[in-house]
């Protein structure tokens, strides 16, 4: 991330306004191996390549605010693999994640990973290392690292139906699961931080607690974000949940995030009202209908509206979601035509 990104980011959270919001997009790799015309493989095991591609992307953007910007990212990967799953690999896919436990009981024997030692942490941090030093020549820093989130991980471990129904019939072993993979989610970002001493932010990732009940979301899934969210409370804190959070936006208020990245199925009005001060959102262009199916002239009116409405504080445009396997380089470049350039 250049320097001018990062200080834009925080005078966004600072509560500064702008004539446009500045626009900020999140990509990993279900989309940047088919934007540089690559395999996934090639893309996940040639690092200078790897390097290349995401130098590239803001060469190509200059106006976008790339997040978390130089991920090392395996898919979904990364925390299932230090637990234990099964992870199978696709030359033109990402890796798919087999789940490792087949009962509650198994959960005890889940312990927290070492983040040099198991899965593909190592490799990741490893990695991080050797692009920092790099990075050093270009004007860029890693200046955000990401996780996955304690209620996603469960779900890859368990089993999302399985997570879901145990919340139910199993509440005390999904609490212990739960537990498990919040001390994982923090384990993890505390390696990552160890590693990239230019880091000042945290990226968390977990859609499943919008798709649980109010009452559920109380019990299950709002304790283990919080503790997540303050254990890193002198960092730049960003989630990413694009599901259905509308029923229990109030709470995610009580968290101290600082930018929330959230589902297109969310108003802005119906969000801003709640959020408005108190943090940052960041979308609301629906990544799929739009941003992938949608030609470039149809994104251009359609952000052009969005805009028309839109707030000149506490606002970062974007997708509602990640960028989208697919989606064509001409609508991201309309959105790097609208971003604002006098930021």
């Amino acid at each position: 991330m250049l320097k001018r990104d990062w200080e834009t980011l925080l005078e966004v959270v600072g509560g500064k306004s702008f004539d446009r919001p500045p626009v900020a997009l999140i990509v990993d790799s279900p989309w940047l191996p088919d934007y540089a015309g690559i395999t996934h493989m090639d893309y996940y095991l040639h690092p200078d390549l790897w390097l290349k591609i995401n130098l590239q992307l803001k060469q190509d953007y200059p106006n976008i605010i790339f997040l978390p910007s130089f991920w090392v990212e395996y898919g979904m990967a990364n925390e299932p693999s230090a637990l234990g799953c099964l992870v199978r690999w696709s030359r033109d896919d990402m890796p798919t994640v087999e789940k490792r436990l087949t009962s509650p009981e198994e959960i005890s024997r889940l312990r927290v990973p070492n983040p040099e030692k198991d899965g593909l942490m190592p490799l990741v941090l490893n990695l991080y290392q050797y692009f920092r030093q790099k990075l050093e020549e270009t004007g860029h820093e890693i200046k955000i690292v990401a996780a996955r989130g304690p209620l996603t991980v469960a779900s890859f471990v368990y089993g999302l139906t399985e997570l879901l129904m145990g919340i139910r019939i199993e509440p005390d072993w999904m609490k212990k699961l739960l537990e498990l993979t919040t001390e994982t989610a923090i384990t993890w970002l505390k390696a990552q931080l160890k590693a990239v001493p230019s880091a000042e932010g945290i990226l968390l990732l977990d859609d499943i607690p919008g798709l649980m009940s109010k009452e559920d979301y109380v019990e299950f899934a709002h304790p283990y974000l919080k503790a997540i969210f303050t254990e890193f409370s002198d960092k730049l804190k960003l989630y990413h949940n694009d599901a259905n959070t509308t029923h229990i936006l109030p709470l995610l208020t009580e968290l101290d995030i600082d930018i929330f990245n959230f589902g297109k199925e969310v108003p802005l009005p119906e969000i801003y009202k709640y959020t408005a001060g108190k943090m940052v959102v960041m979308g609301n262009i629906s990544p799929l209908e739009t941003l992938r199916e949608k030609g470039p002239e149809e994104v251009r009116k359609e952000v052009n509206e969005f805009l028309k409405d839109a707030p000149d504080k506490y606002l970062l445009l974007s997708a509602g979601g990640g960028v989208s396997p697919g989606t064509p380089k001409e609508n991201i470049a309309v959105l790097n035509q609208v971003a604002a350039v006098d930021y």
